[in-house]
C-alpha cells in the first residue's frame, strides 16, 4: 500500500468529529481514535512497514509508551528484529517495579515509539525516565504528528523527532 493510500485508509477507520478534550487539556473537533487503525492487522502491519523506513540508523530499542505506543512498537519489532520494550506512565508499584518493561535498556541507543503526538509532554517525562535507567535516548518516532507544539517540544529538548504523518495529510 502506497503512503498516500495508508493515509486515506486511517483517516477512514480512525477519524471521528464531534466534541473531544485531548490530553493536553485542549477541545478538538477531530479526533483519530487510534486504537481503531491499530486493532486491524492490516493497517497496523502497513504503518510498520512505513515506519520501519524511518527507524534511525543504530537503534537497539524501540520503547513502546504505554498505551498507544506498544502495539505499534510490537509490530515495528516484528518487521525488523529490533528488541521492543514497553514503558508504562510510572513504574509499578509491586513485582519487579518497572518502568520498562522487556529488555533491559542500560546503556541502549532507544528510540521512542508513539502513536499521535500533540504536545509531546509524556515523551518528554518518559524519556527522562527511560534516561534516568541509563537508556540513550535520542530519537522520537511517531505516526501521526497532530500539532506543530509537540515537534517544536521534543526537538527544543534535544530529541530528534519522525513522524509518519502530519495530521493535515490525514484531514480529507
Amino acid at each position: 500500500m502506497d503512503r498516500a493510500t495508508l493515509a486515506n485508509e486511517i483517516y477512514k477507520t480512525a477519524h471521528l468529529t464531534g466534541t473531544f478534550k485531548l490530553r493536553s487539556g485542549k477541545v478538538s473537533n477531530d479526533y483519530f481514535d487510534k486504537y481503531l487503525f491499530e486493532s486491524y492487522p492490516k493497517l497496523l502491519n502497513e504503518v510498520a512497514e512505513h515506519l520501519s523506513k524511518l527507524i534511525p540508523t543504530g537503534t537497539e530499542i524501540l520503547a513502546g509508551l504505554e498505551m498507544g505506543g506498544i502495539p505499534i512498537a510490537t509490530a515495528l519489532s516484528l518487521k525488523t528484529g529490533i528488541p521492543v520494550t514497553f514503558v508504562r506512565k510510572k513504574a509499578k508499584e509491586y513485582g519487579t517495579c518497572k518502568l520498562a518493561e522487556g529488555i533491559e535498556i542500560k546503556g541502549k541507543n532507544v528510540c521512542i515509539i508513539e502513536d499521535v503526538v500533540t504536545t509531546g509532554g509524556q515523551i518528554l517525562l518518559s524519556a527522562k525516565d527511560l534516561s534516568n535507567f541509563g537508556a540513550n535516548v535520542k530519537n522520537v518516532l511517531c505516526v501521526i504528528e497532530r500539532e506543530k507544539q509537540g515537534r517544536d517540544n521534543l526537538e527544543n529538548s534535544g530529541l530528534t523527532f519522525l513522524s509518519l504523518f502530519k495530521m493535515e495529510e490525514l484531514i480529507e
